[in-house]
């Protein structure tokens, strides 16, 4: 047997549990919730995007302040836009999970990479993309 006839396709793969991290990820953005992205994210994570060509990197532990100080989408009555798009799994504890999410008037496209730790399902990074609607 061949390493690529080895391999499950990505369907083979339970998603309930990384589908499981990704509702907290949602909820907490949505509530802003720091206690439930604590529990999505993994401490070592980062932010990155672009600003201008120019790499941009926040820890999660800098954007946990800047969620706490922010008033939630949820207490502004602002409706959830949050949907999962795609999802990549090459084995039973790796995955990449492509969202569509808002921060009125921002709506995002995030790329989560997400690992199964010994304390389970985490996110390890997260780069994104917004465009601002009115």
């Amino acid at each position: 047997m061949t390493a690529v006839q080895a391999m499950k396709p990505a369907a083979a793969y339970d998603r309930s549990s990384v589908e499981a991290v990704i509702k907290l990820y949602f909820d907490g953005l949505y509530e802003s919730d720091v206690g439930k992205l604590t529990a999505a994210f993994h401490p070592t994570a980062d932010l990155r995007w672009q600003d201008k060509g120019e790499l941009q990197v926040l820890t999660v532990p800098d954007w946990m302040e800047r969620v706490a100080k922010r008033a939630s989408a949820q207490s502004q009555g602002h409706a959830r836009h949050d949907f999962i798009v795609s999802m990549d799994r090459s084995d039973e504890a790796t995955a990449f999970v492509k969202v569509h999410c808002a921060l009125l008037p921002r709506f995002f496209t995030d790329y989560l990479v997400l690992l199964k730790l010994t304390d389970g399902w985490r996110i390890v990074s997260k780069s994104y993309r917004y465009d601002v609607r009115e």
